[in-house]
């Protein structure tokens, strides 16, 4: 199926509480393959009110709830339009993430804000979005969503590993069957400790490169049950408030210690789950995490010198998850399958997003 390049933007608001990632991207569908470009690229970060807002969005009433939907959902739209101001033609629409409030697909709930009749308001642009829930609602884990656009973006490479809030990969299985899951916690454990030293991240984790490993931290970290469980399988903010931050708390010894024995065993899970799964390959590294040195220095030493991590470009690291979530867009304007039931555990694969707005191709 060919068409003329199409024009997205893609929003993306993750578990670390950083901020939202704008990216406008290009995709162009030719000779059997999917080319794209990122022309345009920000990150708004979130101050004080909004990181308030989001952080306690679970304790919030049902009215409560709404109200920041659409508050959170106007507040976008206009970001949105601020993005687009100069450019000579409006993209064609935006496909939004949202903020996860909820994430418990065991019992067949997923919640992200950001209202799309509010977003589509302010910026009167098209938009898509609620990407997950139709996917948790035939039975699988709505996440993560990334994959499809792993395969049909980077299939250069066999692992594409995202370090975020929470670290997740993807990868074809020897039947060559996608397959992806959360592996660990990542950045939203670092950040947190970082908080309590004053500062809002571990930058190229020289913080944590100057403690020492604390042992019985490690261990109890590494016999969370999550690790046992078998694939498809997701992380939720709720699970790592229950499983996670009780034993980075109890645990005695400083912050740097802390943070160094929390990098040891997001790279140890990491190494592990890649070697399980292959004998060698290719790693194509993402995610905020990707700058921490300190971080990717111990993944290195964990994993053997048959798997080659590559280096993607400043562009790439920050905003993969956005240029995905504008390529989820395009599929679902297309009617393709966007989200892989391999990956989730569904039933069966979907082409997922409700549609606000009026579309012109």
């Amino acid at each position: 199926m060919e068409r003329k390049e199409i024009n997205v933007i893609g929003l993306m608001s993750g578990t670390s509480l950083d901020g939202m990632d704008i990216a406008l991207s290009s995709f162009l569908f030719g000779k059997g393959k999917w080319n794209y470009q990122i022309k345009k690229a920000l990150t708004i970060a979130y101050d004080d009110y909004w990181q308030e807002q989001l952080s306690d969005a679970k304790k919030l009433s049902g009215l409560e709830l709404a109200k920041l939907d659409i508050a959170y959902g106007k507040w976008i739209g206009e970001r949105v339009k601020d993005f687009v101001t100069d450019m000579t033609a409006k993209p064609t629409i935006i496909a939004s993430h949202g903020h996860t409030v909820f994430h418990q697909p065991q019992k067949r709930l997923t919640l992200q804000i950001g209202n799309l009749n509010a977003i589509h308001s302010a910026s009167a642009i098209p938009v898509i979005g609620n990407f997950r829930i139709l996917d948790v609602l035939k039975g699988g884990q709505g996440a993560p969503l990334v994959p499809i656009g792993d395969r049909l973006l980077f299939s250069d490479f066999d692992f594409c590993l995202n370090l975020g809030g929470i670290s997740n990969i993807s990868f074809d299985d020897k039947q060559g069957v996608r397959r992806a899951c959360d592996i660990s916690v990542c950045n939203i454990a670092l950040n947190f400790l970082s908080n309590k030293l004053g500062k809002s991240y571990d930058e190229g984790g020289k913080i944590a490169q100057s403690g020492k490993l604390n042992n019985q931290l490690k261990e109890r970290l590494d016999a969370i049950s999550y690790y046992q469980k078998p694939l498809p399988k997701s992380l939720g903010l709720e699970d790592i408030e229950a499983d996670v931050f009780p034993l980075i708390e109890e645990t005695n010894c400083s912050i740097e210690d802390k943070m160094y024995t929390l990098v040891d065993h997001i790279a140890f899970q990491i190494a592990q789950f890649i070697k399980r799964t292959k004998d060698e390959g290719c790693l194509l590294i993402t995610g905020g995490g990707a700058y921490n040195s300190f971080l990717i220095k111990k993944l290195q030493n964990q994993l053997s010198s048959f798997y080659n991590i590559r280096e993607a470009s400043p562009e790439l690291i920050d905003f993969k998850e956005a240029l995905v979530f504008a390529f989820l867009g395009t599929l679902r304007l297309r009617s393709e399958t966007n989200i892989l039931s391999s990956v989730t555990g569904a039933q069966e694969d979907s082409v997922a997003g409700d549609i606000v707005g009026k579309i012109s191709l």
